[in-house]
Order: C-alpha cells, then sequence, then structure tokens
C-alpha cells in the first residue's frame, strides 16, 4: 500500500464528502480511491468512514486520523518545499476565485507581469460573484470584496474598492438628474444588485458629515454578476453603484455620467482568503504578495482615504442631460 496516496484520499474524501468529487480532484479513478481507502482501514484496523448510497461520513477514528493526518502532510509539503528550488522558483498549478468584474477590469490585464516574474505558476482563475467553497472545489485562495463573514477562513486585507453612482446619458435624458440621494426613489429606477439567489437587494449607501442615507429604490432587473450589472446600466436600465475601476473606461468615453458626486459612498475592503490548516505553499504567497502590490499602486481600486472625488473624470467635463421634456420646452422656445 502507499500509504501517502492513502492519506492523500482519505483527507480529500473527508474535505468534498464524497468519492467521486475526491477522486476528480485527485485526478485518479474513482475505483483507485476506494482501494486506497479500504487498504487504509485495513492497515490501520479501524473504520474511519461510513458509506451509504447517499452520502459518506466520518467516523471518530476518522475524525481523529483526518486531523493528524492533515497536520502531517502539510508538514511534509512544507519540508519538499524547503528542500527545492520551489522558494527561489515556485511552480505548479495555482486554483483562485475572484469576481469576474475585479479580474477583467484589473487582475487579467495585468496577469504578464505576474508571469514574467513567475514562468512557472499556472493560473487556473475562477469568476463568478458567488462565494466559492474553497475546500470542496479544491482552491488555494480566493479575492473577496466586502467584510469577511466566514470567521474560519483566514483573511488578508489588500485593499479596498470606492463606489461611485453612475447613469447612462439616455437614462437621464428620460428621467433627469438626481441632485440628492433621496431624488433617487421619486420617478427613478436602479440598476439593483442581489448577491445570491433569495438575497436581499444591496442598498445604495451614501454618507456626508451630518448622516448615512440607505436609498432602495425602485428596480426593473436585479443580477448578481458584476459585469452583467454594469452591461445592465449600460442598456439604460437605471441608476447602477459601481467600483470605480469599473465605471473609468465608462465614463471617459462618455457612455456614463458621474452623479452624486458630493456624496461619499464607503470603500469595501478586499481581502485575499484561504482555508485554514492548509500548508501556505509559496505559489500562493507570491501571488498574494503581487496582488496586494497591483492593488496598492491602483488609484481606481486602493480608496485615498475615502475622498467622495475619486481621481475618474475625464478631463473634459461630461455634460448631464435635462429630462426629456425640458429638452422639448426649450427647443420650441
Amino acid at each position: 500500500m502507499d500509504q501517502l496516496a492513502a492519506m492523500r484520499a482519505f483527507v480529500r474524501v473527508v474535505e468534498t464528502g464524497t468519492f467521486t468529487r475526491a477522486a476528480d480532484l485527485l485526478d485518479m479513478p474513482k475505483p483507485t480511491v476506494t482501494k486506497l481507502i479500504q487498504q487504509l482501514e485495513a492497515h490501520l484496523r479501524a473504520k474511519l468512514l461510513n458509506r451509504t448510497t447517499r452520502r459518506v461520513t466520518v467516523t471518530m477514528d476518522g475524525a481523529a486520523y483526518y486531523e493528524r493526518a492533515l497536520r502531517l502532510l502539510d508538514e511534509l509539503s512544507e519540508l519538499d518545499a524547503s528542500l527545492t528550488l520551489a522558494q527561489a522558483r515556485p511552480s505548479g498549478r495555482l486554483r483562485v476565485d475572484c469576481s469576474s468584474s475585479l479580474a477583467v477590469s484589473v487582475i487579467i490585464p495585468a496577469l504578464h507581469e505576474f508571469h514574467a516574474r513567475y514562468p512557472d505558476i499556472q493560473l487556473d482563475l475562477g469568476l463568478s460573484d458567488r462565494p466559492a467553497d474553497l475546500i470542496g472545489e479544491n482552491l488555494d485562495c480566493a479575492v473577496r470584496a466586502g467584510e469577511i463573514v466566514d470567521q474560519s477562513l483566514i483573511a488578508r486585507r489588500i485593499g479596498e474598492m470606492q463606489l461611485i453612482t453612475c447613469a447612462t446619458p439616455d437614462y437621464l435624458a428620460r428621467h433627469g438628474t438626481p441632485l440628492h440621494p433621496r431624488d433617487i426613489e421619486d420617478g427613478h429606477r436602479i440598476v439593483a444588485y442581489r448577491p445570491a439567489l433569495g438575497g436581499r437587494v444591496l442598498p445604495l449607501v451614501y454618507q456626508n458629515r451630518d448622516e448615512t442615507i440607505e436609498v432602495s429604490g425602485r428596480y426593473a432587473i436585479a443580477l448578481n454578476d458584476g459585469m452583467g450589472y454594469l452591461a445592465a446600466g449600460l442598456a439604460s436600465h437605471g441608476i447602477m453603484q459601481l467600483p470605480t475601476f469599473m465605471a473609468r473606461a465608462p465614463i471617459a468615453d462618455g457612455r456614463l455620467v458621474p452623479l452624486l458626486m458630493d456624496w461619499c459612498t464607503a470603500p469595501k475592503p478586499l481581502h485575499i482568503v484561504y482555508p485554514p490548516n492548509r500548508h501556505l505553499s509559496n505559489k500562493v504567497r507570491v501571488f498574494v504578495d503581487w496582488l496586494a502590490e497591483l492593488f496598492a499602486r491602483d488609484e481606481f481600486v486602493l480608496s485615498r482615504g475615502g475622498s467622495c472625488k475619486p481621481t475618474i473624470l475625464p478631463s473634459v467635463p461630461v455634460p448631464i442631460p435635462a429630462k426629456a421634456d425640458q429638452l422639448s420646452s426649450s427647443s420650441s422656445a
């Protein structure tokens, strides 16, 4: 029996809850995983897993063995890394989960720089706004915006993103321009963002020295993906609140008009998260350090003290259209 292979198979079955998923992640046939577990149980003379047609659960002996095996495998990985060139030249597959909007707007355009530094790292980048299951999907780390709800994850804060309110010139020509956040609730529509199916729509939040205002607003469409959210706004479905790194290009070329610039929006923190009880390999370390460096020098990602007027506006002022009926009355005059 290859005991190390059997231990790795057992750990993966416990973490995923199924032999099929464990076999996929280990890139080996399911019968091989089953045989390894059977050999391990025979070697230990202990039942590690309870199997039914629907699920796999861990016995008390299995739970105790899992904790020790995971620690041993982590120590072995660290030992291997310390005696190879991995510290000087990180290599291998790096599995990262990230929102599509942040990846498309900031990370992917700069990846040539990362690969120039670390040519032996293969990056598997999963793009989704849903919270990924880091252990179940065998991810090394994930980039997440906002406060970290899952306290079991280890998180490193690497930046902030600032929000800006925008709408298209066509939308403003038809509905008028809000001059105060409360105006959005009177005769306007928003493009709503709903982080997860079944969750609540996030309000638009504004601050000044005296008050904080949450605006709900009516919406015709709600989305749970950043790129879809931007597309809906560009299609004039309503007013939206975008991260500045997504809004810079549409504002610069006139497709979007910035609104309510005298009101601040609280910046949202950006974190790298990774599972606990896992050896943090050098390839993950260099990626996290590079990402923190990238965000630190990008003025559209790292907030400058919560400024109400981020450096995003085009050099030529964008005219804000009047309401359609105002345009017709002025032309008739």
